[in-house]
Formats: structure tokens, sequence, C-alpha cells
């Protein structure tokens, strides 16, 4: 399943063996020295140092040293001196060098260990070469190679080669010359022969070898880059010459108006080195002339002038600065201003201060009856029985139900995606239709998204909005392709192919007229082929039945497969290697249609799609099935396409803020997805560290392949979650992709609290940053250890999973009616063969009737009804205080972390420093702790009010108890809140 670095072969014809990059292997075998006798021939560099004479003072090992200044050295060839030494039985020597007047090179005084053959030593560096074998003057063929040693950390480099037909140098070959930064060069005579296989080390044993394939290098000039051989190559230490070649002017530009607002659209432009961004110039209306700088191809104008005539010319930009010429003009005329509210404004602080509630909006609490319904499954899934249909919940019932979520403590409401769905059973969210249009299931009078987002933000709290780049509907996605299927309104099918009605359009929730169903299908279907299509034998039988015994047609169903989706806007097969590159370019299932996300015009799509959301003020996006589109794509595209909109629109601070969070869907226990780096939810947090080929289909399987090849071992790491003793240290966010990730590593062990205490730590390094991690124990998906059932390990067992995520690294999530235990046991999601209300699921409501006021985050006002008795929950009770005691210590919040010179359980010390801000605290959950090497000082407990006053550094805690912990803080305000049921 892996591409796995081979193991040494034996040696053959003198060509260097199968061994890696970084594997070393045993050298060939020399010429025997005499049995009793053994010689080293040291070379000495002298151009750095520039000595008037040359010194070698050594001592054979286990003998005695020359006498100083020791023997004096020969001129060997330009640069060089060199001193062959007689060394016995020993298997090397020790030696330092000088000039014979004092002055001496001891290698920082630890002397320097040389072996028998020949040895350089240069600049401090020693390998094993001669520099002055071969200098390639001869009348023979010529071969200059240029090595590129840019990702393989060596200080030198030889060249061992053997021209076609020729013999191999002796091991290790001939030194190379240093070229230039990460580049070493060497011109080798190879007499009549035309080529020379060719292997390259590092002098100490260290090989490249081609994977034990050697490299086949011909005469003239190449390059060796990351196993690519260049052959009549430019000398890559050649002075770059400038660019003044401009890109190619965009072509395809498109502009579309919808009331107040322009989507302009164009083609990727190309260029020699590659376009960095475009300009993008608006005329029209009374403002006058504008232009924007765009990194992506669609940009969305909004806010213009009603019932008005605009035009776009674009131009594309290198980063030399050249600039194409103007692109043809696109025009658009708008129309009236919505209706909607004015765009709200995201609240643009650190994500980190915000623990999240995570509901399923058309589950959680039905604010109007008048917009449920239960679509074409509503009997067959057992809902209709329970008068419970699948959308049910909406906008205005979260609205009516935010004091709830804010007297639970959270500010932050993560909701599944709103964007118009059209599916069999799509109450979820995540079967996207049109992905400009807001699911009308979801909305009401004086309830619409943007309400909800403008009612969320007046009491202080955020909205993450769930989004899908990666896949639509099985129906396509309205305004970039919708698949039509055939159908036949006969005796067999009229019941299921609903008559065409031309001027009824679907949105989910109006009743079509001749059907009598909101879930309309009649523009689905067509007895005739439709223009352009390709699927191939279209309404003949297929000789297979249905269920009912009624006959089946080509054609009649989407797939990945039938030709049906045009390929340059959906992919066109199914997943077969979850770790292989088709899990990025291939179907997850039959009613998720995968977006070829490398195709510009599916990006601009997406891109244009959720500016519109952006526009309106959410806080975030959480990202579905982030996995499955590749890193490359994200970096290049669509991550800054988000940055570019909320910077655009709210400046700066609340781009850094906007907080993207993605969901990479790893359910194994190990750090790497089952070795796979472009599997692994860490992979996502970090920029591309390469340049891949222009076309983005091209770049995806050069990223995938690239760093599949680097493996585990060569990824990045980081010291962002980490403190350094006790303190606090600035984090590096520059090679930070701008997605952070949802915490599958600890969600899976979340069975038991320490167990993903352990494996959260043991991730960390190799996440960008750690503190930003997205922390739950189950979801709408599934629970610890990929479990298909809501958590169910006990009242206690909650309260200690909270304990932890509400004070270590990260942001604790919780999914809706967890505070109750709600539905535990019960299977999360069975879709439409079991009734809602039996799975994980159900509806919430019930739980909320009633009315509640919150003062604040984590305290209730008043409260009556049902509601007040949810709220008096013991699990309630225990994540109220938490989240007092969490916003009362910013180093809970957003502090890094040590277990330096701890011992216990899950015991940590974190730190958080800014500005006038020096928050530390020492946690302990569950078990006792003691701390050793903290700053002296008064140490007060959050939970319980005791002080602790430290003066020889060691501070330690008794065990709280199951689900109880202490937060002792340094000059801290002491106890935060009252006692409960754990926290006492």
């Amino acid at each position: 399943m892996r591409h796995r670095r081979s193991l040494a072969r034996p040696w053959a014809a003198g060509a260097l063996a199968a061994a890696t990059l970084v594997l070393p292997v045993t050298a060939p075998t020399q010429p025997a020295a005499a049995a009793d006798s053994a010689s080293a021939t040291v070379f000495y560099y002298t151009k750095t140092k520039n000595w008037s004479d040359h010194y070698l003072h050594y001592a054979p090992d286990g003998g005695s040293w020359t006498t100083v200044p020791g023997r004096r050295m020969e001129a060997a060839c330009t640069d060089w001196v060199k001193l062959t030494v007689d060394l016995g039985s020993a298997a090397g020597l020790q030696a330092t060098f000088n000039n014979g007047n004092g002055v001496w090179d001891n290698n920082g005084g630890r002397n320097y260990a040389l072996g028998t053959g020949n040895i350089t030593v240069k600049d401090g560096v020693v390998a094993h070469s001669d520099p002055c074998a071969d200098t390639g003057e001869g009348s023979g063929n010529e071969a200059t190679v240029y090595y590129s040693t840019q990702t393989l950390g060596w200080t030198t480099a030889n060249f061992h080669y053997a021209p076609a037909g020729g013999s191999w140098t002796a091991v290790p070959g001939v030194g190379m010359e240093a070229a230039c930064a990460g580049w070493w060069k060497k011109t080798v005579d190879i007499g009549s022969a035309t080529s020379l296989k060719a292997a390259f080390n590092n002098g100490n044993g260290v090989w490249d070898n081609n994977n034990g394939a050697d490299y086949t290098i011909a005469s003239g000039t190449s390059t060796v880059h990351d196993r690519t051989v260049t052959a009549n190559a430019k000398d890559p230490c050649a002075a770059e010459e400038p660019d003044t070649e401009a890109p190619s002017v965009p072509a395809g530009v498109r502009a579309s108006a919808t009331n107040t607002s322009v989507v302009v659209s164009w083609d990727a432009a190309t260029d020699n080195t590659g376009v960095t961004k475009y300009q993008v110039t608006r005329t029209g209306g009374t403002k006058g002339t504008t232009v924007v700088d765009v990194t992506s191809t669609v940009w969305s104008d909004t806010g213009l002038e009603e019932d008005t005539a605009y035009s776009y010319t674009v131009k594309a930009v290198d980063a030399a600065g050249n600039t194409s010429a103007a692109s043809a003009a696109a025009t658009a005329t708008t129309g009236k201003k919505p209706a909607t509210p004015a765009s709200g404004t995201p609240l643009g602080t650190d994500p980190r201060k915000d623990p999240i509630y995570f509901v399923m909006t058309a589950r959680f609490h039905d604010g109007d009856t008048s917009n449920n319904r239960g679509g074409s499954q509503h009997t067959k899934s057992g809902n209709a029985a329970n008068n419970d249909p699948m959308f049910r919940g909406d906008f205005k019932g979260l609205v009516e139900r935010l004091d709830y979520i804010k007297a639970l403590g959270f500010s932050a409401v993560w909701i599944t995606p709103v964007v118009l769905n059209r599916s069999d059973y799509d109450h979820h969210g995540y079967h996207g239709y049109d992905f400009y249009k807001v699911d009308a299931r979801l909305e009401s009078t004086g309830a619409s998204y943007q309400d909800l987002i403008n009612a969320a933000h007046a009491k202080g709290m955020k909205i993450y909005q769930d989004v899908v780049y990666n896949h639509s509907s099985r129906w396509g996605a309205k305004g970039l392709f919708t698949p039509t299927v055939y159908g036949v309104r006969d005796s067999q099918w009229s019941w299921y192919y609903d008559e065409k009605n031309e001027g009824f359009e679907y949105d989910g929730l109006t009743v079509e007229t001749k059907s009598g169903k909101s879930y309309y299908n009649g523009d689905l279907w067509s007895t005739a082929a439709p223009t352009g299509n390709t699927c191939l034998n279209w309404g003949v039988p297929t000789g297979g039945k249905s269920a009912e015994g009624y006959t089946l047609y080509n054609c009649q169903w989407p797939s990945p497969t039938s030709g049906m989706f045009p390929k340059a806007y959906y992919h066109q097969c199914w997943i077969g290697n979850w770790e292989g590159e088709d899990a990025r370019s291939c179907w997850l299932h039959e009613d998720l249609a995968d977006f070829n996300t490398e195709n510009t015009q599916v990006q601009n799509y997406l891109i244009g799609a959720y500016d519109k959301y952006i526009d309106m003020g959410v806080d975030g996006f959480r990202v579905d099935t982030a996995v499955h589109i590749p890193r490359v794509t994200w970096n290049r595209r669509f991550l800054p396409a988000i940055q570019e909109r909320v910077t655009q629109r709210f400046g700066a601070e609340a781009a850094r803020n906007f907080f993207v969070f993605g969901e990479v869907a790893a359910f194994v226990n190990d750090k790497w997805n089952r070795g796979s780096v472009n599997h692994s939810a860490q992979f996502y947090t970090w920029k591309e560290r390469k340049e891949y080929s222009a076309d983005d289909e091209t770049a995806a399987i050069e990223q995938f392949t690239y760093e599949n090849n680097l493996g585990t071992g060569n990824q990045p790491t980081s010291t962002n979650a980490f403190l350094e003793g006790n303190a606090y240290h600035t984090p590096d966010h520059s090679k930070f992709s701008g997605m952070n990730i949802i915490d599958m590593r600890m969600h899976m062990n979340f069975s038991d609290a320490q167990n993903a205490f352990g494996n959260g730590k043991d991730s960390d390094d190799s996440v960008n940053d750690a503190t930003y991690n997205v922390v739950y124990v189950d979801s709408h998906d599934y629970g610890p250890n990929k479990s298909s059932t809501r958590y169910s390990g006990g009242t206690d067992a909650w309260a200690e999973n909270m304990s932890l995520m509400w004070t270590f690294r990260g942001i604790p999530t919780l999914y809706y009616g967890s505070e109750i235990e709600f539905q535990k046991g019960q299977r999360i999601d069975c879709g439409p063969t079991c009734p809602l209300a039996t799975t994980g699921r159900a509806y919430y409501g019930d739980h909320l009737a009633g009315s509640v006021t919150a003062s604040d985050f984590g305290t209730v006002a008043s409260a009556n009804g049902q509601v007040a008795t949810t709220l008096a929950q013991p699990l309630v009770k225990h994540l109220q205080r938490l989240n007092q005691i969490r916003r009362a210590v910013p180093a809970l919040q957003m502090g890094q972390y040590s277990t330096e010179g701890i011992s216990g359980g899950m015991a940590f010390k974190r730190r958080y420093t800014s500005g006038g801000t020096d928050s530390f605290a020492l946690v302990a959950v569950t078990d006792a702790a003691t701390y050793s090497g903290i700053p002296n000082g008064t140490y007060r407990d959050a939970v319980t009010g005791d002080v602790k006053t430290v003066s020889n550094g060691s501070l330690s805690v008794a065990a709280p108890g199951k689900g109880n912990l202490r937060v002792y803080v340094l000059d801290g305000p002491g106890k935060i809140g009252t006692d409960g049921p754990y926290l006492k």
C-alpha cells in the first residue's frame, strides 16, 4: 500500500547498491592494504585560511602524537595540500592542522577523527574522496553534473560513476565542488562514451543511487534534483535572467448579477513563471472606476447601485510585475437591493477563546412548524409515525434558544450546512444543490440566516458555518451542472417521475401543485437524451429489474462511471483505496457527486458561493471532507480566497481570526493515518514546501507523490503548542496553511480520557499549532474508536472528558444534547432505514420547551418549563463551571503547554503571555500530580480557592477524583464559580 524505501541489494558489476537517500550502506570492498599496515592520505583545503604553510599533527588510534607542529603537508592541486601517513594496524587517526607558527585548526577543540584511505577536511567537514582526481581535463567527451542536496542536508557530495562500458571509480568516488547554495558540481572526462552510470554519497556512508537503479547521465551538462535527471540543463547557479514576459490575457471573462451583487469569473492565465494575481477593473455607476487585486479567478462585487450596468476587464500579473493586456469586457446589470438585512460583521476575536456547541439545525429546536418537511422517505423511515419530519428545527428555533447555549457557557455555535440541499434524506445539509441559496426549510419570516448571524453576534456569540467544497448532491450543483436522467412516466414509473411543471423551481419547501410534493423531481428526468449527452445507451433496458419488478434502464440514476457527468466538473470513479490518491479524486458515495476541484470553473463556483456567506458575517467555516481535496488545491485556491475575501470585507485582523477548521477523517490511532501523510489531519495545517506544475490537476498528483515519497519522517514540525521550560514564546505561523483541524486522534481515544490525553500530546509536534485544534468526544458521525453509537461511557467518564477538554490545549466542542447524555448508546445515524427519534440525530427541542435567559456565559438569569429541568442536570452544572473557569484564565484558552518536570496522569502546565497579560496555570485532572522547576510565588486554585506558596520551585496536588480537577493559577483570582457535582 505504501511506497516503501528498499533495503540494499548485493553489489554487481561495480555499481552502487540499492540503498536509499537516508539509509547508510556498507561501502564496497576497497583493494586490500597489507595485512600489517594501513595508510591514510589526508587532503586539507587551503583557500579559507590562506596559510603560507600547512602541517598535519596526528596520532594513530591507540598511538602517540607526532612532535608539534607535526609533519609538513605537500601541494596536491589548486586549493589543496595532502600528506600520506602510515597507520600500522590502526583503523584511523586523531588529527589537527596548523601553519607552523602557532595558528591551529583543531575542530573547535575536539580534534578531527579520521579513518583510512583518501580523506578530505574542508571548513570543518570530513569526507572521503580525492579532490584532485579527475579534474575533467582530457581529450574525450565530458559530462558536467550538478547535484542538488537542498532536501538532504549534506555538507559535502561525492560523485561515484562509470562511463558506459567502463569501470566504476573507487568508492566513494570523486569529490564534487560547491557551485552555489544547495548545489555541487563536477566535470569528468568519459573518453569515447556518451553517457555514464552514477550515484552520489556524502562521504560518510549515506548514498543516493536512484532507489537502486543508479542514474544514467548523458554527456554535456545535466542536473540531478530530487531523483530527476535533466539533460542539456541550464546552469542552476547562473544568475537568473530578468523576467520580462507578461502573462497571457485572461480569457472567458463572465459576469452575472444577483440583486446588487455581481460575480465575475474568468479562465486562469498562463505565464512562463506563474501568475501571482489578477487586477479586476470595474466601470459603471456613479462611483467611477475601481481596481481590485484578486489571487483567485473569481471576484464577488457587492453593494452596487440598483438597476445599473457595470463592465469588468481583467489583467494578469506575475511575480516580476509584468502585466498582461486587459481582457475583453464582460457586462452585467444589477437589479433591486435584496430584502434581507444588511450584512453582518464577524466578531473577529481569537477563536481559542470560544468553546463550540455543535447543532444539527434541522434537529435542534423547531421555531416555525410551517417550514417542516418530511421528504420522500417520511413514511418509509418511520418518521411519520412519530410525527417527526426530518426537517424540523430551523433558524427561528435556534435564535430562540441562543440563550440556552449561552447559559451552558458556549460562545460559538457550529451549525450544519445551510445551502439548498437535494437528496432523499438531506436534513443534515451535506447534499448541496444550489450553493448560492440558503435552504428554505431552515428560514422563516424574521428568521433568515442573516437574522441568525446578527442575533448571535448581538449576544457575543459566533456562528461557524459547515461548508462542503468536495461534493454536491447526486443531482449536481445548480449554476454549474445538473445531470438529466432517463425517465418515463409509464404504468411502472409514473408513481416515481413527477409530471413536469415548467414554471416550478425546486426549493425544498414549496409544494408543487401537480404532484402535491415539495420533493418534486419533474425537472430531473427526460425521455429524450439531453443536449450533449455522454451517457452510453441512453434509455436502453439494462436487463435488470427493480425491487418492485419494474424494468431498469441505462442512465436512470446518476453515477460517476455512467458518463452522465462532464469530466471537467466531476470526477469519474469510485474510491478504491482510502489512503491512495483516488481518495482525493473519486466519489465517496452514490449520492455525493465528487467535484473536480482542480477545474477553474468549479473553483470559481465554490469561491463565489462561499464569498456570499463571508459577506453575511459568519465567523468561520468548518470544512467537511477536507481530506478528499488535495492540500495543494486548498493552499493555492480555496484558503487564499477565504483570507482575501474576509480581508477585503472586514480587514486583516478579522481575516487572522476567521476560523477555518477541517474534517480530515483519520479513524485510526496512528500519529499518521496508516503511514499516509496525505491522509493525516496535521498535514493540512502546513503550506506547500515546493513549487508544482501550474496546472492544478498535475500539481495534485505531483504533490501527492512528492509528500508520499518523503514519508512521515520528513514532515515539518512545530513548537507552537509547547512552552519553553516555563516560558511562553511567540508562535511561528509563517508556514501555516490557513486550515486548522478537528483533533481526530483525541476523538478516537476518548473512550478513556487518559488515552485521549496521551495520543493528543504525541501528535502535537506535527501540527502547525495544536492550540487551535477542535476537540470533541463524539459527533453526528461517530463516537470514539469509530463507534457508530453516541457516547455511553457514563456520567463520570463524561465529566472527566470535559474536565480535560476544557483545560488542555485546543478548543472544546460539544455535540448537541451531550450535556444531558442525550441518546447515549443509540445509533448515531441509520439513514431512512429507521426513525430519527431512535438515533443520535433525534429532535432535541422537547428538552428545550419553556423559556430561558442567560445573564452571562455559563450563567442562567431565568428559566422555566422543561428547559429549566435540562439546565439542572449534573453535566450541565459541570459544563457551566468549566466554561466560567476557562473564560477567567487566559492560559486555559490560548496557552502553550508542557509536561516537563511533572509527575501524574493528566497533569500539565500552561502559559499565555501577551502585552500586559501573563497567565500561568498548573492543571491536574482526576489524579495526583507534582510540579517541579516552576516559578516561585502564590498559586490559587480556581476550583477550591486553596492557596499554595511556592518557594522551592515545587508544588504537589492531591488526587481530586474522577471528573474533578485542580487549576492552580500563579497570582490567580482564586475560586471561580460555586461547587457542583464534580468540581468541588
